[in-house]
């Protein structure tokens, strides 16, 4: 039986390298004790912000100086625990931070008041002054929020309780990643395989139906044992922005969640209202992959297995680099070699699955070190070479912002982040389409482009159907309960996978394993992402220059992402991108099908 390694049996190389942050774990205990020592100095600070410009900058470079040693600090103890979450001195790192994050929070929950109590004119008259120079952008972005600015008793109050209020993330986590057993389970060969979180998308990509089909229903038999736990949790996590929301009077938690990036949630129902207008392709992939695979009906299952059926699987993690570098080459010789080395010798990224790590992928740069990246890559599944493109878009973005960025400013926000991402993958279908001559390799990409557009446009505006609506249930005083869920979300899949598809009644409990659920209204960025994403490429690649893209990489977060896409040409503030990008999955699909009848 073929199961995962223990953390310490991996070898040293396919792992991250953490020295850039510390050394070991003494070190990292070394400025723990220095952050506790010197958080407080902050509040120091208290009654003075309105007194001048100077002793505001002198108070921001401060609290800037903590911020930059708990950026190091959670980094080191956030991977630790991503790369075996089983690890009981790195849950105690990670524990004993968050509780001093919780005093820190407190410790600074008075600068926002103070600085919105400031008059406007005076607060004008700040921003000329060359002592707050390198701070305009952030003060202007925080004086936006001065609506949302409570007092600075019940700004502490929201940051005492913040850690208490998110305890259903990290109950999800351990639940999902530690405590639930799949079994195992024997695949084509008749090999028998553990089933994790990890290799359950190597399960549905195997040819044998039974196979999927057995893998499928023995995973979500899991879930299904821990089904009220894990709708709790969900509920409490939607509860929880809806209580943020309220006590900073914003009209709902959508529009909490949206603020912060100056989006109108017209942006967001575009998207809905646009994908929605768009699901014919969508169905008629469908029933295209049907055909093709030979099925009487199509399930759930059955939509991940590539519909070329003798196409070689096998991408070591070598070769895996080697096309993802050749894909971003149009990006120029910086760009290449920068991420070659950290991908090859920089240890950068932490690479295969082992007993206790988290699942999925994840890119995590700081300001101050490498940016890291975590696979559970397998070289039987063709996709994961697509997610390390992916996650190298996250880190490239974080390289190129930092580096002309200062601190404060280097922050992208995710809308952002998931353009960055999404546009190394279409440089990647675009490279292996130019590369190959062969029909069948051709019919081959063509399916994962569409699969990825399925599953980044199609799939995630569903779940941001979800999102909005569950929020929207607690809002107007419905109950949040397992049914409440599996009703709202059968019907999205009603409506997103069309007459024709065999819904599997356990399909209802997906809307329990989506981590992003438990952090709600990410996933609409996903979908705008890639469609932005697709005009930059098409951009870049037309005009054989990527200037604009590598000034909108580095210009991290010193604008909103509305206007910094717009200055790189895409205007997301109406529907073209996003119905370009459905129109560019339509023709796939006919290009599909066309290669496939020759």
């Amino acid at each position: 039986m073929e199961s995962a390694p223990l953390r310490s049996e991996v070898a040293a190389a396919d792992t991250w390298d953490l020295a850039p942050l510390y050394a070991d774990d003494a070190a990292w205990e070394a400025d723990f004790a220095v952050l506790q020592s010197e958080f407080p100095l902050v509040a120091g600070f208290r009654g003075r912000l309105g007194g001048s410009a100077e002793a505001l900058a002198e108070c921001l470079e401060c609290e800037r100086r903590t911020d930059m040693r708990i950026e190091r600090l959670n980094q080191f103890a956030a991977l630790r625990v991503a790369g075996d979450s089983s690890d009981a001195a790195a849950l105690d790192r990670e524990a004993r931070l968050s509780g001093v994050l919780v005093l820190v929070g407190e410790a600074v929950s008075f600068l926002a008041p103070e600085i919105q109590a400031i008059p406007d004119d005076t607060f004008e008259g700040f921003l000329t002054s060359p002592a707050l120079a390198d701070w305009t952008i952030p003060l202007r972005k925080l004086r936006r929020m001065k609506a949302h600015i409570l007092g600075a008793a019940e700004e502490r109050i929201l940051a005492l309780g913040s850690a208490a209020v998110a305890g259903h993330g990290e109950t999800f986590s351990q639940l999902t990643n530690v405590d639930m057993k799949f079994g195992t389970l024997a695949d084509a060969t008749g090999r028998e395989r553990e089933l994790t979180q990890g290799s359950f998308s190597s399960f549905l990509q195997q040819r044998d139906p039974a196979v999927r089909r057995a893998a499928f229903q023995q995973f979500y038999a899991e879930f299904a044992d821990h089904k009220f736990t894990l709708a709790a949790g969900l509920a409490s996590s939607v509860r929880a922005g809806v209580f943020y929301a309220r006590a900073r009077n914003y009209p709902s938690a959508r529009e909490a969640a949206l603020f912060a990036d100056d989006v109108p949630v017209a942006v967001y129902d575009g998207l809905v209202s646009t994908v929605r207008a768009n699901l014919a392709p969508l169905f008629e992939y469908f029933e295209l992959r049907r055909e093709v695979l030979g099925l009487s009906e199509i399930r759930h299952c059955d939509t991940y297995v590539p519909i070329v059926d003798d196409m070689p699987t096998d991408v070591p993690w070598d070769a895996a680099v080697g096309m993802v570098l050749e894909a971003v080459a149009p990006l120029g010789g910086e760009y290449v070699a920068t991420l070659g080395h950290g991908l090859r010798d920089g240890r950068w990224c932490d690479r295969y699955e082992n007993k206790g790590k988290r699942s999925g992928a994840f890119s995590y740069g700081t300001f101050e070190s490498p940016p890291y990246i975590m696979m559970n890559y397998k070289r039987d599944v063709f996709s994961d070479v697509y997610t390390l493109a992916h996650e190298a878009g996250h880190s490239m973005h974080t390289w190129y912002s930092r580096r002309a960025q200062l601190f404060q400013n280097y922050h992208y926000p995710i809308f952002l982040a998931e353009v960055a991402s999404t546009f190394n993958e279409i440089l990647l279908t675009d490279h292996l389409l130019r590369t190959t001559g062969d029909r069948r390799m051709k019919a081959y990409i063509l399916n994962r482009q569409i699969d990825d557009l399925r599953g980044t446009l199609y799939r995630q505006t569903m779940f941001a159907e979800f999102e909005r609506d569950i929020h929207a249930a607690e809002e107007a005083g419905e109950a949040l309960t397992l049914d409440g869920f599996q009703k709202i979300y059968r019907r999205l899949l009603t409506d997103y996978f069309g007459p024709k598809f065999t819904l599997d009644p356990e399909l209802d409990l997906e809307c329990l394993r989506i981590p992003h659920f438990y952090h709600a209204f990410y996933v609409y960025k996903y979908a705008t992402g890639i469609s932005a994403a697709a005009a930059l490429a098409r951009q870049a690649t037309e005009s054989g220059d990527a200037t604009k893209y590598l000034s909108f990489l580095a210009g991290g977060g010193s604008r909103f992402p509305i206007e910094t896409l717009a200055a790189a040409g895409v205007d997301m503030s109406g529907p073209a991108p996003v119905q370009a990008a459905l129109d560019l999955f339509a023709r796939r699909v006919a290009e599909l099908r066309e290669v496939l009848s020759e």
